[in-house]
């Protein structure tokens, strides 16, 4: 038996600037772009990877969701509490000079962590973060 990550979800706050980091800036594939009653669904993924998709999704839209609990999501989402997501790249150093160059919050310039790994961190425009390892 193989079980394979297929689809993750990543909350988005604003469709277009979502498309403008991990279509333009990330360079992820879009692979559908959904909407329904004002709300939009994109689903993205890198090209080397076909299988592997990240819906972006509106933030707190579960109809089983209070008030209260989708006011939480939106504060957290606010101070990037929210949602992570792990990426890697084989040129950590290229990629953080290319989205240092853009209005990405950098959260963590290249570091070599003391667990073995070198990365760096960002915010989406949702206030996601977003950590990206050197891979090996």
């Amino acid at each position: 038996m193989t079980i394979k990550i297929h689809t993750s979800f990543l909350p988005h706050t604003d469709p277009e600037a979502s498309l403008a980091f991990f279509r333009d800036l990330l360079g992820f594939e879009v692979r559908m772009d959904v909407g329904y009653e004002g709300m939009r669904w994109i689903t993205v993924g890198p090209p080397e990877q076909p299988d592997t998709n990240i819906v972006l999704t509106p933030p707190a839209v579960d109809p089983g969701l209070t008030d209260d609990e989708r006011r939480t999501i939106h504060e957290m989402m606010a101070k990037g509490t929210y949602a992570t997501l792990v990426l890697a790249t084989d040129d950590l150093d290229g990629l953080f000079e290319r989205l240092q160059a853009t209005d990405a919050e950098v959260i963590q310039e290249p570091t070599d962590q003391p667990y073995g790994v070198r990365d760096c961190a960002f915010r989406d425009p949702a206030g996601n973060h977003i950590r990206i390892n050197q891979a090996s």
